[in-house]
């Protein structure tokens, strides 16, 4: 397939072009810093520009079949204003399948099921600024005419690949502490190909 990357230099998004270039893909992908791109290969066609910019965003997604987004928050607000301009994008190339990396603070509460976790009990977070990022773009995604599944781990330290993990849409299982940056990767990718959660956001943890 042909696939747009966004967040390429990310953990997660490390990970992800890693499985996609091993299994014969073509990745275009568009990064801010191009020399932290640390792999090369024919099928890797690397765009130097910002997710921010609707322009740089166009010309990813120019003849693609999917995309997936790895964007983080970043500090700033990246991820609300970049994920507009990539529904936009996607929509004016046609294109309808994307998977992206979110938080499992944007799942519903299962203590308080009408609440986002990271408005309930159930959250630990010091502040809600991410979270609230990661919500945005949910509701744009949601409101999209694009076949859209959110991705959402719990605490995500560097780890290993065990491709032994739970997985629950729209919720985390139950007492999910966290999982690798390395499994996070292979459930999406192996989302974007099997199509399960067309419409979900999946908690997933060990």
């Amino acid at each position: 397939m042909n696939i747009a990357l966004f967040g390429a230099t990310g953990r997660v998004g490390k990970e992800l072009l890693s499985y996609l270039l091993r299994d014969g893909h073509f990745v275009t992908a568009l990064v801010r810093s191009p020399e932290k791109v640390d792999v090369a290969s024919p099928n890797l066609n690397i765009i130097a520009g910002d997710a921010a910019q609707y322009e740089d965003v166009l010309k990813t997604t120019q003849n693609q079949e999917a995309v997936i987004s790895a964007l983080s928050t970043d500090g700033q607000q990246l991820l609300s204003t970049a994920t507009p301009h990539i529904i936009k994008a996607m929509e004016s190339n046609q294109i309808k399948r994307i998977v992206t990396i979110g938080t499992a603070g944007i799942l519903q509460s299962r203590t308080q099921p009408d609440l986002y976790r990271y408005q309930s009990n159930e959250s630990r977070r010091k502040t809600t600024r991410a979270a609230e990022e990661h919500v945005t773009a949910y509701q744009h995604l949601q409101s999209s005419s694009l076949m859209w599944t959110i991705v959402c781990p719990t605490y995500l330290p560097d780890g290993t690949l065990t491709k032994n993990y739970r997985f629950t849409p729209d919720f985390l299982p139950p007492n999910g502490k966290e999982i690798s940056v390395q499994d996070t990767a292979h459930f999406a990718y192996h989302e974007l190909l099997n199509n399960k959660f067309i419409y979900k956001r999946v908690g997933i943890c060990y």
